[in-house]
């Protein structure tokens, strides 16, 4: 019986992998024994000391500075990961803009910011992807959404529009490449304990509107994830899977 850790041999790209969620998804998949991308558009000291973790930890790892809004740092992004780590095998988007704007003040230009990062960078990474996972006959590709992408949510309208149409996008990767080897599944986390773009913004009280009672740690949607891509995961494609703590019961 193997003893190999269930993602030995296999190269992961994780795009925002720099803090919060994606750093915790991208230190999983690497002691689940990836070698890992850690991809960010800006963060380069964060993605460093993500990096630097695996490594100190045995594992393999290499930093991408790519906005991945922008097809052709995409295309190089991609061929800088294969060059140094190999064909990637999962690719997990995780990247997005979460910037509350009321919808009364929102101009096209914040709208575009968040779809062309969001869809426009998920379609990009994909199609970069796709070809080497079709070759391989075999491929995980999971995306991050969040539950307002199903709700709605006040301040949201591009983020919420942005996410529901990613889930849509997985939805249908899963269905046009099911019989070809290829996953592809959601992942929609609820409210979390991560750095906050405005941290002395009130916190409401987890017990009130959470049945388990407190916030999300993001090592539980880095199991998530690990688990999707492993063996245990095998049988799933295209679904969403909420990781909220009961807040909303779909």
């Amino acid at each position: 019986m193997s003893t190999a850790p269930e993602l030995a041999g296999q190269v992961a790209l994780v795009t925002g992998a720099a803090k919060n969620i994606g750093r915790a998804i991208a230190l999983e998949l690497a002691a689940a024994g990836a070698k890992v991308a850690i991809n960010t558009r800006a963060s380069r000291a964060e993605a460093e000391s993500v990096a630097a973790e695996i490594r100190a930890a045995g594992g393999k790892a290499a930093v991408c500075i790519a906005d991945i809004a922008d097809a052709g740092a995409v295309r190089r992004m991609h061929a800088a990961v294969a060059a140094e780590l190999g064909a990637i095998d999962i690719l997990v988007l995780n990247a997005s803009v979460r910037r509350e704007i009321p919808f009364e003040t929102m101009d096209f230009g914040e709208w575009r910011q968040v779809m062309s990062i969001s869809l426009d960078g998920a379609f990009h990474c994909v199609q970069a992807v796709l070809p080497g996972m079709l070759e391989a006959g075999r491929g995980d590709i999971i995306t991050l959404i969040g539950d307002s992408a199903l709700t709605g949510a006040a301040g949201k309208v591009h983020s919420s529009a942005a996410k529901s149409g990613l889930a849509g996008m997985t939805r249908a990767l899963a269905r046009e490449f099911a019989g070809r080897g290829i996953r592809a599944n959601c992942v929609s986390p609820g409210h979390f304990d991560t750095t906050r773009a405005n941290p002395r913004a009130p916190r409401p009280d987890a017990s009130a509107h959470i049945p388990l009672g407190r916030y999300g740690d993001p090592r539980e949607i880095a199991a998530t994830v690990r688990f999707l891509c492993g063996p245990g995961g095998g049988f799933i494609t295209g679904q969403v899977i909420h990781v909220n703590g009961g807040q909303w019961m779909f």
